[in-house]
């Protein structure tokens, strides 16, 4: 996010509802999207910041033909941090990442739509990522009444079984 430039976000006047970027680690494209909250934050900060449309999204302190690095986000990060009350240890930038993500596994369960969010290619880092447990994939697992159809078509399988992966077929991911 941090090499993101204006033209990224900005069309004419508008800022997209979604943005794509190429993820540096694996280079695969992940979508993403840009609420209204943060389309007036950046509108707002585009202007606040004379930003013409090539600039950097954030650009560097120290020479703005550059973009903001790591490290100097970490330390935007910590300043945000202490100056709220909020104790440093609780709050780093990676944890942010993590949050939607999470919210969203919360709320739906759905493993496969927090993949493709996050730009992982296996299922497994994904599970890593959030901290899924076993027991959390079973009540969920559980909760879910398949079909009549579906029963008929499928031998019946522990769920244990499955989520150790020691089964596939009909219900493989």
């Amino acid at each position: 996010m941090l090499s993101l430039r204006v033209s990224d976000l900005r069309v004419g006047a508008e800022i997209r509802t979604r943005a794509k970027i190429i993820q540096s680690k694996t280079g695969n494209a992940v979508q993403f999207e840009v609420t209204k909250q943060t389309r007036d934050a950046i509108e707002g900060w585009c202007s606040a910041n004379s930003l013409n449309h090539y600039d950097w999204l954030f650009p560097s302190r120290k020479d703005r033909t550059r973009h903001l690095s790591t490290r100097q986000y970490a330390r935007v990060v910590e300043d945000w941090i202490r100056s709220i009350g909020l104790p440093r240890s609780s709050f780093a930038t990676h944890s942010m990442r993590r949050t939607k993500a999470t919210l969203i596994y919360r709320k739906t369960g759905n493993l496969r739509a927090v993949q493709l969010l996050l730009g992982h290619t296996k299922i497994d880092s994904t599970v890593r990522y959030l901290g899924v447990e076993v027991e959390d994939a079973l009540v969920l697992a559980e909760s879910i009444e398949l079909k009549q159809r579906d029963r008929l078509s499928c031998p019946p399988i522990d769920v244990r079984t499955y989520l150790e992966g020691t089964v596939s077929g009909c219900l493989s991911w």
